[in-house]
This record gives C-alpha cells, sequence and structure tokens, in this order.
C-alpha cells in the first residue's frame, strides 16, 4: 500500500481569546483591548497546520452537537481537512479555552475538554483504515490517555512514524511502556522537565532531559525552546536548531504549529534536523499573528519566509 498524509489524532477547541496589557495575577481584573473567537484545541491546530502546509490530513476527533461544533466541523471541511473520522457527541459540549494574551505574545491558559474527553478507543479504531495509508500520525494528551495509545499502536502496527506531542504536562507519570510507542518525542521547555525529572533551562540542561527520554526508549527527542529554537537529541547525537527572529505578537498555536510542520518536513523526506528547522519557521510565522488557527502559515508563506532568511 502506497502510504500518503498525516493523521492527527487529538483534540478541538473554540478559543475565547482577550488581550490584556499584562497577565492578570490571582484575585486580579485586568481590562482587555478586544476579544475574538477563533479554531484552537491542540489537535485541531495542528491538523490544520499540516494540511495548509500541503499535506493530506485525516483528523480524528470528537466535538458536541452545538453551535461551536458545527463552527469547527465546516472550518476543517474549508481547510481541505478529511473529516470521515470526526465524532459528535449527544451529551458532551465541544472544547473551549479561555485564553488570556499579554502585550509580549505570552499567555494563560484554561480549557473546559467537554467532548475531547470522550474520545475512545474505539474511535480510534474505526479510524484504523486511514491510519494504515498514512505515513505519520501525531497524537497530544488533551485527550484520554488510552486513546492516546490506541493511536500509537496502531500506527505503530501499520508502519507510519509515530510523534507524541506531551501537551499539556500531564500530571502525573506516563506510563513506561508508552514510550516504546513514541518514534519522536515532541515536548516544549516544561514538558521535558515533567516528564524527564530535570530542569530545563538551556540546550545543555535541554539535552540532559532529552537523554534521559531516550533512555524510556522513544526513538528521538524534539524539544522546544520558544525563542532559544530547538534541540535535537537522538542516539546519533544532539543539535541545536536555532530559532528565527521574529517580532512576536502571540505565543498561542506556536507549538502546534512547529509539530505539524516537523511531522509534514519528515514525511517529505527530510532529516530529523531539517524537520526542526522547518518546525522552527512555521511557528516563528505563527507567533507573528493573533489566534492559535488564525496565525498559521500556509506552505508558500514558510517558504518565502525561508528565502528571505538565507
Amino acid at each position: 500500500m502506497k502510504k500518503s498524509g498525516i493523521v492527527v489524532v487529538g483534540s478541538s477547541n473554540t478559543d475565547l481569546i482577550v488581550r490584556v496589557p499584562r497577565l492578570p495575577r490571582p484575585g486580579e481584573t485586568v481590562l482587555g483591548d478586544d476579544f475574538v473567537t477563533a479554531g484552537g484545541g491542540k489537535g485541531a491546530n495542528q491538523a490544520v497546520a499540516a494540511r495548509r502546509l500541503g499535506a493530506p490530513v485525516t483528523f480524528v476527533a470528537r466535538l458536541g452537537k452545538d453551535v461551536f461544533g458545527e463552527a469547527s466541523l465546516a472550518r476543517f471541511d474549508a481547510e481541505g481537512i478529511n473529516t470521515h473520522d470526526i465524532g459528535r457527541d449527544d451529551e458532551a459540549p465541544s472544547g473551549v479555552a479561555l485564553i488570556y494574551v499579554g502585550e509580549g505574545g505570552e499567555n494563560m491558559i484554561a480549557v473546559a475538554p467537554g467532548a475531547n474527553a470522550r474520545l475512545s478507543v474505539d474511535d480510534v479504531r474505526r479510524a484504523q483504515p486511514a491510519i494504515a495509508r498514512s505515513q505519520a500520525l501525531i497524537v497530544q494528551l488533551e485527550i484520554p490517555l488510552a486513546t492516546v495509545r490506541e493511536g500509537l499502536s496502531l500506527a505503530r502496527a501499520a508502519g507510519a512514524r509515530t510523534i507524541l506531542n506531551p501537551a499539556p504536562a500531564p500530571a502525573a507519570p506516563l506510563p513506561d511502556d508508552l514510550y516504546p510507542l513514541v518514534d519522536i518525542l515532541n515536548p516544549n521547555r516544561s514538558e521535558a522537565e515533567v516528564l524527564s525529572g530535570l530542569s530545563v533551562s538551556d540546550f545543555s540542561s535541554a539535552e540532559r532531559a532529552g537523554r534521559a527520554l531516550l533512555e524510556r526508549g522513544v526513538g528521538a527527542v524534539v524539544i522546544t525552546l520558544g525563542r532559544q529554537g530547538a534541540l535535537v537529541v537522538s542516539p546519533l547525537g544532539s543539535q541545536a536548531i536555532p530559532a528565527y527572529p521574529v517580532r512576536a505578537i502571540d505565543t498561542v498555536g506556536a507549538g502546534d504549529a512547529f509539530t505539524a510542520g516537523l511531522a509534514v518536513a519528515l514525511a517529505s523526506g527530510a532529516s530529523l534536523t531539517d524537520a526542526a528547522r522547518y518546525g522552527n519557521a512555521v511557528a516563528a510565522l505563527a507567533t507573528t499573528r493573533s489566534g492559535a488557527q488564525p496565525s498559521l502559515p500556509t506552505q508558500t508563506e514558510v517558504q518565502a519566509f525561508l528565502d528571505a532568511s538565507r
């Protein structure tokens, strides 16, 4: 069977975003500048990003039967994403995220998962034909862990590359037997700290964390470090990938943009280090616009950005 495209198993939210001059402290009310509604959710962001970068994408998710769900499904259809494996839930509402964005682009996020928490093992099993045809599967941690495991297991059995973006950082350690199902683990700084138990502040400390995670059984680790860039850690060695300098106005969705860029580049035959460079470019562009899905760049925009950066 000729393999093509990417399957994303994950969450879909509607983001309710308020821009504020600074993030509020506990118990404090801060008057915001404006309010926008946008598509979000780590799975949906990654699916939209990968599709805009030119990859065929199937999204496996669960939405409520409400106005947010209808609007999300319409957006996915408009993007050209295969929505055959998106279920509709009779009991739970669609997921919602409440987001504050400060002037420097930093953010605070609270999520009500709704139907995302009911994305099941059976939902993923029904998507097995799409997974079997795919080159790669991306999964995150805004859905039940059993569902994550099933997606990774089915992709591994089908010979597809497995990519776990362990976000949000888990409240409890991941099971030891989950790591060997992961070809590429793609945490950010704080997620790498939680998973490895080591402090991460720079490339050197990130390498120690990455090595510790390799010992758990993953094939490779790519740690994103915000303005510093990313670090690739594999059995062959480590490589620091500097970030592209941009004027960031909103970091919401940047991590998802990186993960999607990484996956798309790998599916096109790029090496892991070159794929991380491409992910850095996609993430950098995403920070120059507001919102999660509205900020995600197209393949043409990323190529123009790379050409101008040479």
